[in-house]
């Protein structure tokens, strides 16, 4: 059986905004980022250099670049929803995450650190969400990239879906190479 480039890519689908979110709804997000750093160390504490320098698709990154990705992107989300929380709907700095896996400490640094790095960001993210009254999710900041104001609740939406999308990059690759 043959997989699609694209089901290797998003092998969770790509995400879904939701058309309202409920608190059910927010709690099982931020549920889902809290609890993201321990599964992702599960699945990637114990494989080993040649393992961790896989990539999960055909010109994707390697798992390695996936956990140090993780870290990088997550660091930035949550300076995000501190200046969507302290400013008026501020422009957010983006960043080349493409040009940043193929850095040094991405492409060739212990993993340990970056999972270090996503356990106690994700403690004080949790932290930070569970805090929040619904007005305060309902803050935002704008994109440069596409000039779209992001509401908070959106993008806890889209960090949960996003630990999930890029484990499954990992727990995928696992499976199709029988790595237990």
């Amino acid at each position: 059986m043959s997989i699609t480039l694209e089901k290797l890519k998003f092998p969770i689908g790509k995400h879904e905004k939701p058309a309202f979110i409920t608190p059910e709804l927010m709690e099982h997000y931020i549920s889902t980022i809290a609890a993201f750093p321990a599964k992702l160390k599960k699945e990637v504490i114990h494989l080993n250099d040649e393992q961790l320098d896989s990539p999960y698709r055909p010109d994707g990154w390697t798992i390695r670049q996936v956990v140090h990705h993780c870290a990088d992107s997550h660091m930035n989300a949550l300076i995000r929803f501190k200046l969507a929380l302290t400013e008026d709907n501020p422009i957010i700095k983006p960043y080349h995450e493409e040009i940043w896996a193929e850095l040094a400490d991405s492409k060739t640094m212990e993993i340990a650190p970056s999972l270090a790095l996503l356990e106690g960001l994700h403690a004080r993210w949790e932290q930070l969400l569970r805090s929040l009254s619904p007005s305060d999710l309902e803050r935002s900041f704008i994109h440069p990239a596409h000039g779209n104001k992001v509401l908070l609740n959106e993008n806890t939406s889209i960090y949960a879906w996003h630990g999930e999308h890029h484990l499954a990059h990992i727990t995928e690759l696992k499976k199709r190479n029988n790595w237990t």
